[in-house]
């Protein structure tokens, strides 16, 4: 293969192995081989990293994806006590998400967030959250698919919006997708347009028109994107966007 393959820039998750404890930063195999198989080149961005080392990081990728995982410290958008359902929180992945989406905004950074990351995207440009979109959100649909479940299973439709990016990107104004959310959009940031709906009314999807690609989606393209691949469209749109003059690989 010749040409420029895009450096897309992934944040990452922190676990810790037990006997004997180890943490390791991580990201699922389905998120960076979505990546690979769009054309770019997937770098994982370690947690704890100051914002200047994050800002020279930026300087260095093409594109970024902020992936799907725990949720977020409600004392970033609300401010008060965290609801029972609370899970997963880390304080770090929070403040390396919310930095580096906020930059991708102010420096046109091509980004792609999913899940969480749909959920980070809005909570950085000023949005808030349903802390539990099943106890909190009336006529809500259930939206937690977890355990039982596999990733691929898909329990509802979501429309999207006819002039959308994400419409032209997927070529389609409705699309079956999977659900593994308890949390979602409640208050929606100032610049971020909501451009695609559950038949509850959650927003599964934003954008920000006037910039270069900037997309956030509530679902799980990379575990579609073997039984549907229209789904890695997400990915080589993000990938595309990312060439910023450079000749395409090929």
């Amino acid at each position: 293969m010749s040409g420029y393959r895009p450096v897309i820039g992934c944040s990452t998750y922190l676990k810790t192995i037990q006997d004997p404890p180890i943490n390791i930063y991580g990201l699922m195999t389905s998120y960076t081989d979505a990546v690979r198989e769009a054309g770019g080149i997937p770098v994982m961005i370690p947690l704890g990293l100051t914002e200047e080392e994050l800002g020279a990081l930026l300087d260095r990728f093409d594109g970024l994806l902020l992936p799907g995982g725990g949720d977020i410290d409600p004392a970033r958008y609300l401010g008060d006590d965290a609801h029972n359902t609370l899970r997963d929180v880390n304080p770090a992945r929070d403040a390396t998400e919310l930095f580096i989406a906020r930059e991708a905004v102010a420096r046109e950074k091509p980004l792609l967030a999913i899940c969480r990351g749909h959920q980070v995207f809005n909570v950085a440009l000023g949005g808030s959250l349903w802390e539990d979109v099943r106890s909190q959100r009336p006529g809500a649909l259930k939206h937690d698919f977890f355990g039982g479940w596999p990733r691929s299973h898909l329990p509802h439709e979501v429309e999207i919006a006819p002039d959308s990016r994400l419409a032209r990107t997927l070529g389609r104004s409705t699309t079956p997708v999977n659900s593994l959310h308890h949390q979602g959009i409640k208050t929606l940031a100032p610049s971020l347009r909501a451009v695609a709906t559950a038949p509850d009314g959650l927003v599964e999807a934003v954008e920000i028109s006037d910039h270069p690609f900037a997309i956030g989606v509530q679902w799980h393209p990379e575990n579609l994107i073997q039984q549907d691949p229209g789904m890695l469209a997400l990915f080589r749109g993000l990938v595309h966007a990312s060439l910023n003059g450079h000749a395409p690989a090929g």
